[in-house]
């Protein structure tokens, strides 16, 4: 079973922060496309992207969302980046491209929610909803009436990407969270998200609806937490290997920038998050950064390995 693994990069260039791609025959060892380089260059809006994010449609076709925003360029000459005045005014769009095949792609576009008291749209990341047929799109942001101090998950559906219903507040802590990753499993739905304080630290979290309520699971938050600086740690993504296992990867930032990226940790099925960290089993060609892998065909496997060769 292969897989195609969107992500950016860690660089103090440009040219890391739009979009790259992996694939993997087994889902644990992983190999650049491109050699290396953005499969696609954003052009429009900040002229960059983060948070990249792929989904394949029930019609055919492929999205690809990612957070229009380019750190690098936000940089000054020690390389300090002013994360609360993004956090006020970052870039208040999503960048999007559409493809039928994986290789050719529409042109950039920036998608704007049509509610001007959002902060920030940061880490797009959507689930379908069998039940009503349409796509649950989830990001992360802060908006006007808590002057752009709390973070928050907020949501919209659509069913083909082109009309979306008015944005609502999806998820809320009493402290600030971001970066949530949504997946069902069975009767469960199983949300992963950062917490910034008390603790600091990937959290997971369950329910029995798409709209919860969702109910923290201590004993990840107990494992999460016996690690170094778990608060190191941001953009869980998840995925089941062919063997039925189920991978988490976490983010970990809290290193020289260019060798951030993904650590992988395994749970025995999926549903289990009973995970133990597992870097031996797995390969990377450079570390990546907060994306999404997904589960591709044989022939979109060898066309993806023929064009980006």
């Amino acid at each position: 079973m292969p897989y195609l693994f969107v992500h950016f990069r860690e660089k103090l260039t440009p040219d890391g922060e739009q979009v790259h791609f992996a694939v993997s025959e087994n889902g644990t060892d992983w190999k650049a496309l491109n050699g290396g380089k953005p499969v696609l260059t954003c052009t429009r809006g900040d002229l960059g992207c983060r948070d990249i994010e792929l989904v394949r449609l029930r019609t055919g076709g492929f999205v690809i969302l990612a957070t229009d925003l380019c750190i690098v360029r936000h940089m000054d000459a020690g390389h300090n980046v002013d994360w609360r005045q993004l956090n006020h005014a970052g870039s208040k769009h999503l960048s999007l491209w559409r493809s039928d095949d994986l290789v050719r792609f529409s042109p950039q576009e920036l998608w704007f929610s049509g509610c001007g008291d959002f902060g920030c749209l940061w880490a797009p990341e959507v689930f379908f909803d069998e039940s009503s047929g349409t796509y649950l799109l989830h990001w992360s942001a802060t908006v006007r009436e808590t002057g752009f101090e709390h973070m928050s998950i907020y949501c919209c559906t659509t069913k083909d990407f082109r009309d979306f219903s008015p944005p609502r507040l999806f998820f809320d802590r009493p402290t600030e969270i971001l970066d949530s990753h949504l997946v069902r499993h069975g009767d469960t739905y199983h949300l992963f998200y950062k917490n910034s304080q008390n603790p600091s630290g990937v959290m997971h979290a369950t329910a029995e609806t798409l709209f919860g309520p969702y109910e923290d699971d201590e004993a990840f938050t107990a494992r999460i937490q016996t690690m170094r600086d778990p608060g190191a740690y941001e953009a869980p993504t998840t995925f089941v290997l062919p063997d039925g296992r189920w991978c988490l990867l976490l983010d970990f930032f809290g290193c020289e920038k260019e060798k951030m990226g993904y650590v992988p940790f395994l749970s025995p099925a999926a549903g289990n998050a009973a995970f133990c960290r597992a870097d031996e089993a797995f390969s990377f060609p450079y570390g990546f950064k907060h994306g999404h892998a997904v589960e591709i065909t044989d022939a979109e496997l060898q066309r993806l390995t023929a064009h980006f060769s």
